[in-house]
């Protein structure tokens, strides 16, 4: 597994920006979100989970999309992690034992001192890569720990080129309010990813480029 070399302060900073934002936004966060981040079902439907297997979602936030999973697939083993405390607040609120839940930063985590595993069949990430600030080690540390075989799934913010522009001008001064960043690059940053590690990518976009979809596979043997 390849190392990131660790930033204790600026995890923290971070942590403690998200905390401030989901502080209270948390209570309203699932009411309001569903009507803008598109993609997320999408997502979780092409997981194609087999029994057994270990689920991973960094950056689970509230706990919506392992809720989803859990109800997908029952026989599932979940895990999940944020960098935020207050959100997890509601994700453990949500989600209950079943779901193993961990604080964490998506750049620098060992999920084997969080929950005693080393690697996944999947990981999913979520509208999270356009609020991580190093977000580029955060897509490798996914990558990182994929059992063989294991998928890595991503959704995120696309570069609306479909849209009105007065559309595209209202969404980017909203999302720069919560400190979202879409990574217009995400596709080639992710390519790059898999050149180095002869992953299978596949990426696809959401109407009007909404939002972005894109499936690393690790190969069985490498």
């Amino acid at each position: 597994m390849a190392t990131v070399a660790s930033d204790p302060q600026g995890e923290a900073a971070h942590a403690s920006l998200m905390d401030n934002v989901y502080r209270w936004q948390r209570h309203i966060y699932d009411a309001t979100r569903k009507y803008f981040l598109f993609g997320r079902d999408r997502l979780i439907d092409g997981l194609d989970v087999a029994d057994g297997a270990a689920v991973l979602e960094i950056g689970c936030g509230t706990g919506r999309n392992l809720a989803h999973v859990a109800d997908t697939w029952p026989r599932a083993e979940l895990y999940g992690f944020d960098i935020s405390a207050e959100m997890l607040k509601t994700a453990r609120a949500r989600l209950g034992p079943a779901v193993r839940l961990a604080e964490g930063d998506a750049c620098n985590f060992d999920p084997q001192a969080m929950f005693g595993i080393a690697q996944f069949d999947r990981v999913m990430i979520s509208f999270a890569l356009s609020m991580i600030p190093d977000w580029e080690s955060a897509l490798n540390a996914a990558c990182d720990v994929l059992a063989p075989g294991g998928e890595l799934h991503i959704v995120d913010f696309g570069d609306c080129e479909g849209a009105p522009p007065l559309f595209r001008v209202f969404l980017g001064m909203w999302l720069r309010h919560f400190h979202v960043s879409p990574r217009l690059d995400l596709s080639d940053r992710a390519a790059a990813a898999v050149a180095t590690r002869r992953f299978k990518i596949r990426t696809r976009r959401g109407p009007l480029g909404y939002y972005q979809l894109i499936v690393l596979k690790r190969r069985k043997k490498d």
